[in-house]
C-alpha cells in the first residue's frame, strides 16, 4: 500500500502552491483546513468511526490525485453529460474551474459568480467572508477539511429579500477524468428572507482513468425563503466522489432536497440540515442505482432545533450485480423543539443475492410533544404482484422492468422542474437493468 503519510505531504504541497498571491482572509481559512487534514489524515480506522463504518475509503486515502488541471471540452461534451436548458442559468465548471464562456450571469435579484472572481473584485471579500465556511465543521472530517485547505474556485449565489427565481440556476461540475486528478468546488447558497428558488448540482463526467471530486455546499435559507435543491451524482465507473451539503434554515424557511445516485465507483453524500427557526421545515428525498462493483453512502443528519418545525426524510435505492449501498444518520430532536413532526425512511429493492445494503436510521428524542416515526426495508418484489402484472399481458421482463421503475418514480415524480423531471425519468429508465423477478 502507498504512505498514506506522503500523500498527506503532497497535499500540503498543493496548498503551498494555491496561497500564494490569496487574500489573508482566504490564506487563513485554507491554513485552518490545512491544519485540521494534517492532523486527522482520512477517516480510514475501522474503530471508533461509526460514520465510515461501512465504507472503506482506502482506495481514495493511498492514492495522491493531483490538484485538476485545466482541459478544453466542447458545450456540446457539457450538454451531454448533464441537463442542460437555455431559459435556466447554467454555470459550468470543468475540473472545478469556472468557465466563463459556457455559462450564464444571474439576473437583476439573483446574482451568481464565481468564488474567484468574488474574491478578485471584493477587496474586503465582507460577502464570502462571512458565509464561507460557516455551516462546515471539519473537526473530524478529513475530506471536508481537505476541501477547505485547497479552495481555489466555486460559486457564490446571493438571492435577494422577496425574489421570486423563475429560472433555476444550473450549476455544473465536469470532471474530464485525467489520471489520479482531483477537483474540490465549492458552492454557497445565500437565500435571502422571502425568497424563492432552485438550485440544481450536477457532478458529471468522469473517464477510464481513476479520479476524485470532493465537494462541499453550504445554503442559508433565511426566513420565509424557499430553496428547492437537486444533487445530481453521474459520473463514470472510476471515479471516486465525496460530497457534502451542510444547511441552516430560519424561521418559516422551507429547504426541498432532491438527491440522484446513477454513477461512481464510491459516491458518498453527507447532508446535514440545522433547522434552527421556529415553524421551518425540510423536505429532503433521494433515489441512487448501483450496480456491478459500485458503492453509494448516504449519511444524513436532521437538527431540530426550535419548536413547531418539521422534517421528512424519504430515500429509495435500488441494487444490482455486486453493488453496495450505506443509508444512515440521526433525526435529532433537541428540548426546546416542542411539536416537532418528523419521519425518516429507507426502502431498498435489491435485485441481486450478491448485492448489500445496509441502513441505520436513527431518532434522537429530547422533547416530549413530538410525532416522529422511522423504518427501514430491504428485499424483492413479491410473487403475487409479479403474477398480476403478467396476467395483464405483460411478459416477465418488461413487468419487471415495470415494478422497478415503479418502485423508483415515487421519488422522481415529486420533481417540480418538469425539464430536470423527463431527463431524470430517460436517465434512470435507460440505466434499469435487464432483470427478470424469478420465483
Amino acid at each position: 500500500m502507498v504512505n498514506v503519510e506522503a500523500n498527506i505531504d503532497q497535499y500540503a504541497a498543493d496548498f503551498d502552491r494555491l496561497q500564494r498571491g490569496s487574500r489573508s482572509w482566504l490564506n487563513e481559512l485554507r491554513s485552518e483546513g490545512m491544519n485540521k487534514f494534517i492532523d486527522i489524515g482520512f477517516p480510514i480506522a475501522r474503530k471508533g468511526n461509526e460514520k465510515w463504518k461501512y465504507t472503506n475509503i482506502s482506495p481514495i486515502a493511498r492514492t495522491h490525485f493531483d490538484l485538476a488541471r485545466e482541459a478544453t471540452v466542447s458545450l456540446e461534451d457539457i450538454k451531454n453529460a448533464a441537463p442542460w436548458n437555455d431559459s435556466w442559468v447554467n454555470v459550468v465548471f470543468v475540473n472545478g474551474m469556472f468557465i466563463g464562456t459556457f455559462s450564464d450571469e444571474g439576473y437583476d435579484g439573483v446574482e451568481v459568480v464565481s468564488l474567484a472572481s468574488e474574491i478578485d473584485r471584493d477587496e474586503s471579500c465582507s460577502f464570502a467572508r462571512s458565509h464561507l465556511g460557516m455551516l462546515i465543521d471539519y473537526s473530524d472530517d478529513g475530506f471536508a477539511a481537505l476541501n477547505t485547505g485547497l479552495i481555489s474556485d466555486g460559486v457564490v449565489i446571493k438571492i435577494n429579500d422577496g425574489e421570486k427565481c423563475n429560472s433555476p440556476i444550473n450549476l455544473i461540475f465536469f470532471n474530464a477524468g485525467h489520471l489520479n486528478s482531483a477537483n474540490h468546488p465549492r458552492v454557497l447558497v445565500v437565500a435571502g428572507s422571502g425568497s424563492s428558488s432552485t438550485v440544481i448540482e450536477n457532478y458529471v463526467g468522469g473517464g477510464i482513468e481513476e479520479s476524485f471530486t470532493n465537494s462541499v455546499s453550504e445554503i442559508f435559507v433565511n426566513s420565509h425563503a424557499s430553496v428547492d435543491h437537486y444533487r445530481l451524482l453521474m459520473e463514470s465507473d472510476d471515479t471516486y466522489d465525496v460530497g457534502y451539503g451542510r444547511v441552516k434554515i430560519k424561521d418559516n424557511g422551507v429547504f426541498r432536497s432532491r438527491s440522484f445516485f446513477g454513477g461512481a465507483r464510491l459516491g458518498r453524500y453527507d447532508l446535514n440540515v440545522l433547522i434552527e427557526g421556529v415553524g421551518a421545515s425540510c423536505d429532503l428525498r433521494g433515489l441512487y442505482i448501483t450496480s456491478r462493483h459500485q458503492h453509494m453512502d448516504n449519511f444524513i443528519n436532521i437538527d431540530h432545533v426550535s419548536p413547531n418545525s418539521a422534517s421528512s426524510l424519504f430515500y429509495k435505492g435500488i441494487l444490482d450485480g455486486h453493488s453496495k449501498a450505506v443509508f444512515g444518520g440521526n433525526v435529532l430532536v433537541r428540548k426546546d423543539a416542542q411539536q416537532t413532526n418528523s419521519v425518516q425512511t429507507d426502502k431498498n429493492l435489491v435485485l441481486s443475492p450478491d448485492a448489500e445494503v445496509n441502513s441505520r436510521p436513527s431518532l434522537f428524542i429530547y422533547a416530549d410533544d413530538v410525532k416522529c416515526a422511522h423504518g427501514a426495508t430491504a428485499g424483492n418484489i413479491d410473487a403475487e404482484t409479479v403474477y398480476y402484472m403478467r396476467s395483464r399481458g405483460l411478459d416477465l421482463e418488461a413487468a419487471s422492468k415495470l415494478l422497478i421503475y415503479g418502485f423508483a418514480e415515487e421519488i422522481i415524480g415529486s420533481v417540480s422542474v418538469d425539464l430536470l423531471r423527463d431527463y431524470l425519468e430517460g436517465k434512470f429508465l435507460s440505466s434499469l437493468p435487464r432483470y427478470k423477478f424469478e420465483f
